[in-house]
């Protein structure tokens, strides 16, 4: 096994109550081949049961790997994910690159080499990937044109952010620039922790590439292919955007303003959609957004991962 000071790169898997798919987003991460040493920290945030814990002890246990497993007793993604990472600078103190995956996600043969080659080739200090979802069960056309489906689609190149953790490389130059906590814990049960994180990164002047060829495929649950699920989704999707911009607005006016700008900007455009998909579903998405705002800055928020 590698000692701890000569490791390079940390994978961080933050994992609630899904020991089965944590073993298979275990089992990719231990897959990959690279000419840089790595190692793994998997954060249970169940700790009353944490059975997440252990499905990562029997694994990584005679993988060969460098790896740490903690539980994490306070509730909440953006405390499970600050967890991990601090935890990963500490015990590698030289690891440049400290990266993310979700449990509900499998790393295609190569994304380590290729996220890490990117950050290193373009001096990059967030690097982020396409997800490529895979449906439990057979999902609708209208389903599969929802937006939120959808995700950065072109060549390897510098772009202005990225959105979502499940899949990015962040240099641990970056965290030393920022405040603490990381991860906002605000949104711990609404969700867009990343979000916030990233627009922050964004504002502080740190440098985003996206890596066409670091591939991840996200397993899809049955219950997020509904209507009701995706409905409920793009309103969270506004409230997340309208706390986002409430935090770092200098102006408690600015962000309501913008509230009614996008009513009827969500309105036309999601009738624009309609013309393009002909299906009310992925069409509602501008507008709900929009409403979702609106939900927000009258102070109703949803929290989907509470409990």
């Amino acid at each position: 096994m590698q000692d701890a000071g000569s490791i390079q790169a940390v994978v961080c898997i933050p994992t609630f109550r899904r020991p089965a798919w944590l073993a298979r987003t275990l089992s990719s991460v231990i897959a990959q081949k690279t000419d840089f040493p790595f190692a793994i920290v998997v954060v249970d945030n169940d700790a009353a049961n944490p059975v997440g814990a252990a499905c990562a002890g029997d694994l990584l246990g005679p993988a060969g790997l460098p790896y740490a497993v903690f539980t994490e007793g306070n509730q909440g993604n953006c405390h499970a994910i600050n967890r991990a990472f601090a935890e990963a600078m500490q015990a590698f103190p030289k690891a440049e690159f400290l990266l993310m995956i979700d449990d509900d996600e499998m790393a295609m043969p190569g994304w380590l080499a290729a996220i890490v080659g990117t950050a290193r080739r373009e001096n990059a200090d967030i690097v982020g990937g396409p997800v490529d979802r895979e449906f439990e069960v057979p999902a609708t056309t209208a389903v599969m044109q929802h937006p939120l489906f959808g995700s950065i689609e072109g060549q390897s190149r510098e772009i202005d952010q990225i959105h979502g953790s499940g899949n990015c490389l962040i240099r641990r130059r970056v965290f030393e620039g920022l405040a603490s906590p990381l991860f906002d814990v605000r949104f711990n049960f609404l969700g867009g922790g990343d979000m916030e994180f990233f627009t922050r990164c964004r504002r502080a002047g740190f440098r985003t590439w996206w890596c066409a060829e670091a591939m991840i495929h996200e397993f899809v649950a049955e219950e997020r292919v509904t209507a009701r699920f995706l409905m409920k989704r793009s309103i969270r999707t506004g409230s997340i955007n309208y706390v986002i911009d409430r935090i770092h607005s200098g102006s408690a006016l600015k962000p309501v303003a913008k509230n009614a700008v996008s009513l009827v900007l969500g309105l036309g455009r999601s009738l624009v959609l309609f013309g393009q998909t002909r299906r009310l579903l992925p069409a509602s998405h501008p507008l709900l957004v929009s409403l979702g705002r609106t939900v927000a800055s009258l102070g109703f928020l949803p929290k989907p991962y509470k409990g």
